[in-house]
């Protein structure tokens, strides 16, 4: 799927509305390190609207499920750097879903990433086997959020605090 690009630099698909979330972290002089996109999945989301085959069972459909999407890390970085940006994503994403009463995280993973996703710590399962898209193995993912999430990142050494900013919070959220 192609993300069109605004201004040369910013990439926006059709699910970039208002009830989009994005988590960013940055940097010290404010400079984008690394950013997911939660986005409710009782509407349209990059699972349920373009890859719903990839689940066997159906797409998980609910409030209380958001997808994780558009995960970016800034090229700038090195490899330690990355690994501790990707950390501290998805340790505030866990914080942020707990806050929230959010029950699951869905995603969409390429073989690349789901040896990563996986190694989180997090309690995840597949939605379905993986098919090829493009050039990879690709499938889909439902990771569930209760009290212990946070302690599983501990124990799974991926547990890392970092200075975030959060961005376009819906009303509905935000209250």
């Amino acid at each position: 799927m192609e993300v069109p690009v605004i201004d040369g630099q910013f990439k926006v698909d059709q699910f970039d509305t208002d009830r989009a979330i994005y988590l960013v972290a940055v940097g010290a002089s404010g400079e984008h390190r690394g950013s997911i996109r939660l986005l409710p999945s009782d509407g349209e989301h990059v699972l349920g609207s373009i890859f719903p085959d990839l689940c066997e069972g159906g797409v998980p459909r609910s409030p209380l499920i958001y997808e994780i999407s558009r995960g970016c890390l800034s090229p700038r970085l090195r490899a330690a750097e990355r690994l501790e940006v990707r950390n501290a994503l998805t340790t505030a994403a866990v914080q942020f879903a707990l806050r929230h009463r959010i029950a699951a995280f869905t995603c969409i993973a390429d073989s690349g990433w789901l040896s990563q996703i996986l190694s989180l710590g997090w309690d995840c399962r597949p939605l379905g086997l993986p098919r090829k898209i493009g050039r990879a193995m690709t499938g889909a993912l439902q990771i569930n959020v209760t009290p212990h999430t946070l302690q599983q990142l501990q124990d799974a050494g991926s547990y890392q605090d970092y200075p975030f900013m959060l961005a376009d919070v819906p009303a509905e959220i935000a209250a």
